[in-house]
């Protein structure tokens, strides 16, 4: 059983979600704290005080153990609280794409994901609608939502607000994006991601641990960890994996991203200009290695991709 159905069941959920809700009055739901009203101004996400959307389907595209046969149920939400320079979903994530939903619009999407047969529900984008997200999911619990929850992030979050999140999330799919502070805020504006993230990472493997998977493969819960591999070596792959193995487990599972591609702004920094080279994915791979993290998405010399015993096909 999903975690959040045990939340609704003793009405901790709805509970969390009215908190949840009142912080918009003076937005801290991610690390940027703007502390503005979002019921008549719209933060640094771009958004107020409505959900915006800017679509929703089976995707087959995550990670094996996230889309399996059937896909995520994905809902990608516009706006975000990073502003990455490459951002290949900047239309969205930065131009405000997309059409407002009330909860019970986003409560009807849940359903229809699951009456898809989809695997999961997959937030991606969620910090800044995590109320928004709540009261849908309430309601979406009333009329009898039962797919594991997975939360699609950055990794720029607030250690507080993924606290109140306990209990709620099954799955956290979550970016660690960036190692220095420097480069984060040079191409997300972020100065303070290193920090804020580790911190949430922790928090998140306290609450749901090592990933867990059913007969079929298929995650119900647990830490995945996303790490792109950018070029130059400016996402600190061996600082992160160090990190893991450390302060999380080397148990953690990762996924070792090769898909970096330049969109956005790229094109005023010839530095991150380009594709990361094969022999800079390999390098990453062997950092991975070293500090004995052997739960991961990696690059063989057959030209495959391996994660969680699953081959496909690669992005280099």
């Amino acid at each position: 059983m999903p975690k959040y159905r045990q939340a609704y069941q003793d009405g901790s959920l709805q509970k969390t979600a009215d908190r949840a809700s009142k912080i918009l009055e003076s937005c801290c739901l991610c690390p940027r704290k703007c502390n503005i009203d979002r019921r008549n101004k719209e933060g640094f996400c771009k958004t107020g005080t409505k959900a915006r959307i800017y679509s929703y389907m089976p995707h087959h595209g995550e990670e094996p153990p996230i889309s399996g046969k059937r896909g995520s149920g994905t809902i990608f939400f516009s706006g975000c609280n990073m502003a990455c320079l490459y951002c290949q979903n900047y239309e969205f994530s930065q131009r405000k794409n997309g059409r407002e939903v009330n909860k019970e619009e986003l409560a009807d999407i849940m359903l229809g994901l699951q009456a898809l047969k989809c695997h999961n529900i997959n937030l991606v984008t969620p910090t800044h609608v995590i109320p928004q997200i709540l009261q849908a999911l309430a309601l979406a619990c009333e009329k009898g939502l039962n797919l594991p929850l997975v939360y699609n992030t950055s990794g720029y979050e607030s250690t507080k607000i993924i606290k109140m999140l306990a209990g709620i999330i099954d799955v956290y799919l979550a970016d660690m994006r960036y190692a220095d502070s420097g480069i984060s805020k040079k191409y997300s504006s972020a100065p303070d991601y290193p920090n804020q993230n580790q911190k949430a990472i922790k928090e998140m493997h306290s609450q749901v641990g090592i990933a867990k998977f059913d007969n079929q493969g298929i995650i119900i819960s647990g830490l995945i960890i996303r790490h792109l591999v950018m070029p130059g070596g400016i996402s600190g792959t061996e600082k992160i994996m160090r990190f893991l193995k450390q302060k999380v487990s080397p148990d953690t599972y990762i996924s070792l991203m090769s898909q970096y591609t330049p969109y956005n702004k790229t094109a005023n920094f010839p530095e991150i200009n380009r594709r990361p080279s094969l022999e800079e994915y390999e390098k990453a791979t062997q950092i991975m290695q070293k500090y004995g993290l052997h739960n991961g998405w990696t690059q063989d010399a057959g030209g495959l991709a391996k994660f969680a015993g699953i081959y496909i096909k690669p992005n280099l």
